[in-house]
């Protein structure tokens, strides 16, 4: 099972309702982070998974609205008996990011892996994507894949006449090799098996690339900082989604839900605006101070 939490649903300045957009990845009882902005400290407080194992720190871009609250997180962390590697991840400029943090916390019983642009990321066996998006300073967009073992097929292993006693190392994935015969996993495995998905898009245009980077997702949170279709010049200008373009990229992506965040603190009442998105994609939900979502593997 994959836990996912919205820590928050805001965009360039916190408010009192709204804590900026944030989320927590859990899997496995281990914990990804995308984007620090002010408060999250707080948000993940009242959310009450912790903080100790939070291994990876995923940064889309830096402006301060997702980044502001890293220094102070970190030496939070600190405080929870932490000696493990933390790794930050983020865009190109990391470099600028590992200074300031040298800077603030420049002690921390733990070290610090930075990992500037990487394509992919394996984190248990879950495989982390990242993607360039179109924003006013290098971003990235993040999606989280857990690929699911096929079933053992015992007619098919029966029929290929393979011995029972090398069942168990081809079901792992092994190849078997008696005297000149050949026995792979596929003789003995089933058809593919969905896994699961999650997808992050935030502070970005839709670009042609973000819907095949998405597709098939369980779970799709996109930004949706303007509701309105009359302030798609402004989201334009600003590097941003309304919720039409959000829900416009969720169809494309054949994802199985979609959660709106990112909201401009001028959209006081996204519910307002949702017909826009639903019009184009019917399975969307607005995001909300934590807000989760566990994902689970379809029988």
């Amino acid at each position: 099972m994959l836990d996912v939490a919205l820590l928050g649903c805001g965009g360039s300045i916190p408010v009192s309702h709204r804590f900026l957009s944030a989320v927590l990845i859990r899997y496995k009882g281990k914990m990804c982070l995308i984007d620090t902005g002010e408060y999250v400290q707080v948000a993940l407080k009242e959310l009450g998974w912790g903080l100790k194992n939070i291994d990876y720190i995923l940064l889309t871009h830096y402006h301060g609205d997702h980044l502001f609250g890293l220094p102070g997180l970190l030496q939070t962390i600190s405080n929870s008996e932490r000696t493990e590697p933390l790794t930050i991840v983020g865009p190109k400029g990391l470099d600028k990011v590992s200074n300031a943090i040298k800077l603030l916390v420049p002690y921390l019983p733990y070290e610090l892996v930075y990992l500037e642009h990487p394509d992919n990321i394996q984190f248990l066996d879950m495989e982390i994507n990242t993607l360039p998006l179109q924003h006013t300073i290098p971003c990235l967009g993040y999606s989280f894949t857990i690929k699911r073992q096929r079933r053992f097929d015992v007619n098919k292993a029966i029929n290929n006449n393979v011995p029972k006693e090398h069942w168990s190392k081809l079901q792992k994935g092994n190849t078997v090799i008696v005297g000149d015969v050949t026995y792979t996993p596929e003789m003995v495995l089933g058809e593919e098996r969905r896994g699961l998905k999650f997808s992050y898009i935030t502070d970005t245009r839709p670009i042609p690339e973000i819907p095949s980077f998405i597709q098939t997702s369980n779970l799709f949170v996109c930004e949706g900082m303007y509701g309105s279709d009359d302030d798609k010049e402004k989201a334009e200008n600003n590097y941003h989604m309304t919720f039409r373009e959000a829900a416009t990229l969720a169809k494309l992506g054949n994802v199985d839900e979609l959660i709106l965040t990112h909201f401009s603190p001028k959209l006081e009442k996204p519910e307002n605006y949702l017909l826009n998105a639903q019009e184009v994609f019917p399975n969307k939900n607005l995001g909300r101070n934590l807000l989760v979502r566990s994902l689970k593997f379809p029988d």
